[in-house]
C-alpha cells in the first residue's frame, strides 16, 4: 500500500503527490504522511530488505548515538497533531526519540515485531510555517517506513471514578483524593524526590514543591540485616506536617539471593542483574521459603505505613515500580508474576494489616501488565527524556489504560515538563516528580531557568498553594 492510499478526505492529486516535500496543508481535518526515505538522513541510510514498505524504501541504521531522521513539513496555522509511526521492530522492543524543532523531545515506544506496525507517538504541536520531526537512536535498532500526522481532536471531560478502591479508606486518604480529583485537569503538583532536594529547589526558586517522593528501599530486610537505616518515614512526616502531599516508592532489594559482588554490590539488589532470586518461583506455591520471605519482607514496609497511619499520613503508594522493564526483579519473569505480587501486596497491606492511608499509584503503561481497576486508584509512568517536553505519547497511552477513569502520574521524571507545552498539549498529568541528583541539578535535564519558569508558573502548585487540602 503505498502512502496516498492513506490520506483522509479528497485531496487534489497534485498536493497529494508533493505532500511529502513539506508544501503546506490546507486546514482540513486530513492526514500528513511522510515517508522516511525522503527525510533527511544523518548516519542513517535508506534500505529495502524488509517486504511490505511504503514508497521506495525505509529508514535504518539508529546504531550511534546521534544517527537520525528529519521530516521537515509546512502547515497553515499552528495545530496540534496525532503522531503515528509505522515501523518494524526486527531486533526487538525499542524507544525512540522526537525531537520537535530542535527543541522538545519525546519518547516514543516501539514494541518488538516480526513485521510493519503503527506506534502512536503522542501529539506534535506544529507552528504556522515550517516545522522539522526528528527522530534520533535512543535504544536504536529499528526500522521506520513512514510518518502519519493527524489533526488531534479536542478531548472529552474527564470522568474521574468518584471514590477509592478501598472502601475502607481513611479521612486522610479520601480527603487527599478528593483534592486531587479537584484540581485534575486544572493544575499540575510539583513534585520531588527526597526532601534534601526539595530544600534545594526552595533555595533555587524560593518555592518548594507540593509533593516530596520517598523511598523505602533501606527498611528492606536484606538491606536492614547489612546494616541500613532508613530515614524515610521520619522525612515523610516532616513534608506532611509543612501541609506538603507525600509519594513513597519501594526499591525492594531481593529477599535473598543478593550475588554482592564487586561488579554487583548488595545495595543493587533490588536489579535484576544483581541477584538471581526468581519472583515466579517463590510465588509458584505458598509453601516454599522464598514465598515466605517475600511475605517478611511486605510485612516489614507494613510496620513502617503503619507509623505514617498513626501520624494521619495519607500516602500516594507506588510499588514494583517500572515492573514492565525488566530491569528490577519483581518484574523479570513478565507480567503475570507482577501482577500476582501486586494483587498479594494489596491484601496483604490492606486487609490483613488494616493500612487504609494508602492510595494505589501503579506505575507501568503497557496493558498485559495492568492488574486491573480493582486495585488501582491512579496509573502512571516513569519518563527520562530530555528536552522538558509534555510526555504526551505516555499521557495518551496511560489515558487508554485507565479507560479515562483513572488519573494520570509522571511518578518519576529526569526533566521537568514545561508548563505551558502541558496546556498546549492537553496532557494533564496530575503531579510529576523529578529525580535527584544528577537530574534537578544538571542544567542538561533542569535548566535554572525552566526551574523558575515552572515554580512560577500559575499552572504549577508549589507547597504554598496548597495548604488546606486536608479539608477537601
Amino acid at each position: 500500500m503505498g502512502p496516498k492510499s492513506l490520506f483522509v478526505g479528497a485531496l487534489p492529486q497534485l498536493l497529494l503527490a508533493t505532500i511529502a516535500s513539506g508544501l503546506v496543508l490546507p486546514r482540513q481535518n486530513c492526514a500528513i504522511v511522510l515517508e522516511a526515505e525522503d527525510a533527511e538522513l544523518a548516519g542513517t541510510r535508506v534500505d529495502t530488505e524488509l517486504t511490505g514498505f511504503s514508497g521506495t524504501g525505509y529508514a535504518t541504521g539508529f546504531e550511534e548515538a546521534t544517527d537520525s531522521i528529519i521530516f521537515t513539513v509546512d502547515v497553515a496555522a499552528t495545530t496540534l497533531y496525532d503522531l503515528s509511526v509505522r515501523f518494524a521492530g526486527i531486533y526487538g522492543e525499542k524507544y525512540t526519540t522526537v525531537r520537535l524543532n530542535g527543541g522538545a523531545n519525546s519518547q516514543v515506544h516501539l514494541p518488538a515485531t516480526t513485521t510493519w506496525a503503527d506506534a502512536a507517538g503522542g501529539q506534535l504541536l506544529l507552528e504556522e510555517g515550517e516545522n522539522t520531526i526528528e527522530f534520533i537512536t535512543n535504544w536504536g535498532w529499528y526500522l521506520i517506513d513512514y510518518i502519519t500526522l493527524t489533526e488531534t481532536a479536542p478531548r472529552p471531560p474527564h470522568d474521574i471514578n468518584p471514590s477509592l478502591v478501598n472502601e475502607e479508606a481513611d479521612a486522610s486518604a479520601v480527603a487527599l483524593y478528593n483534592y486531587l480529583r479537584s484540581i485534575y485537569g486544572e493544575y499540575i503538583l510539583s513534585g520531588q524526590q527526597e526532601l534534601v532536594w526539595a530544600d534545594w529547589i526552595e533555595q533555587q526558586t524560593g518555592r518548594r514543591p507540593a509533593i516530596v517522593a520517598v523511598d523505602l528501599m533501606d527498611y528492606s530486610p536484606s538491606r536492614v540485616e547489612l546494616g541500613t537505616v532508613g530515614t524515610a518515614v521520619e522525612e515523610a512526616i516532616e513534608h506532611h506536617e509543612a501541609g506538603g502531599i507525600v509519594s513513597i516508592l519501594w526499591h525492594w532489594n531481593a529477599p535473598v539471593g543478593l550475588y554482592d559482588t564487586e561488579e554487583q554490590p548488595w545495595y543493587r539488589g533490588f536489579y535484576t542483574v544483581a541477584t538471581d532470586f526468581n519472583v515466579a518461583t517463590a510465588l509458584a506455591d505458598t509453601t516454599n521459603a522464598n514465598y515466605t520471605l517475600l511475605i517478611r519482607d511486605i510485612d516489614a514496609i507494613a510496620v513502617q505505613l503503619k507509623r505514617l497511619q498513626d501520624a494521619d499520613v495519607p500516602v500516594l503508594w507506588r510499588p514494583l515500580h517500572e515492573a514492565e522493564g525488566g530491569w528490577f526483579w519483581w518484574g523479570a519473569q513478565g507480567p503475570e508474576p507482577a501482577k500476582q505480587l501486586w494483587d498479594i501486596m494489596y491484601e496483604r497491606l490492606t486487609e490483613y494489616h488494616g493500612l487504609n492511608n494508602l492510595i494505589w499509584v501503579w506505575n507501568s503503561i503497557a496493558e498485559d501488565w495492568y492488574p486491573g481497576d480493582d486495585t488501582v486508584d491512579i496509573v502512571s509512568t516513569d519518563v527520562y527524556a530530555q528536552g522538558n517536553g509534555p510526555m504526551s505519547t505516555q499521557y495518551n497511552q496511560l489515558l487508554d489504560l485507565g479507560q479515562g477513569r483513572k488519573m494520570v502520574a509522571a511518578a518519576e521524571v529526569g526533566a521537568i515538563p514545561r508548563p505551558s507545552l502541558l496546556e498546549a498539549y492537553q496532557a494533564d498529568w496530575l503531579w510529576f516528580a523529578v529525580w535527584g541528583g544528577g537530574f534537578i541539578d544538571n542544567a542538561e535535564w533542569n535548566s535554572a531557568e525552566l526551574l523558575q519558569e515552572t515554580y512560577d508558573s500559575e499552572y504549577v502548585l508549589t507547597l504554598d498553594e496548597i495548604q488546606g487540602w486536608q479539608n477537601s
